[in-house]
């Protein structure tokens, strides 16, 4: 089933967003073990939100179809020297909700991403994704997206 983009709102997420937000990013195998969306919410969300909306090359965006959350998303837009300066917008934490999965909902989420990053000036759009969402990977392959570059992390 394919949802119509119309029927979606997106906008910058709000505090009264985030028990939705942390449900979504706890709710696969990964997030499992590092996310916690018990009510009270830990602190830490709410301190890394309002640094978020502080933050003008930020932006935690929600999926919203018929008032609830069903998406969401933090773009970031990188100035850098190469490319003579050009901009990237970086997108993370891309979740759906589990019931809203396979309507559409995700490529509709990021064909509007990649229409924000170029609002921009973004020349690039980049995302990473962990190894073992395979899922995932052919997700943002149909989406145009190629796997050109190798990543690497360091937990501190």
């Amino acid at each position: 089933m394919t949802v119509a983009p119309a029927t979606l709102v997106f906008r910058d997420a709000t505090e009264a967003d985030l028990p939705a937000i942390v449900a979504m990013l706890a709710d696969d195998h990964l997030g499992a073990a590092r996310e916690d969306a018990s009510l009270p919410l830990h602190p830490g969300y709410l301190a890394a939100f309002r640094a978020i909306a502080a933050d003008p090359n930020q932006r935690l965006v929600v999926a919203a179809r018929g008032g609830e959350v069903v998406g969401t998303m933090q773009l970031s837009f990188l100035p850098g020297l190469s490319k003579k300066g050009a901009w990237r917008g970086q997108v993370e934490a891309v979740r759906i909700a589990a019931p809203c999965r396979g309507q559409g909902l995700g490529a509709a989420m990021m064909r509007w991403a990649v229409e924000a990053c170029r609002a921009r000036g973004c020349a690039t759009v980049q995302l990473t994704t962990d190894k073992s969402r395979k899922a995932a990977h052919r997700f943002y392959d149909r989406l145009g997206f190629k796997a050109s570059h190798e990543g690497y992390k360091l937990s501190l």
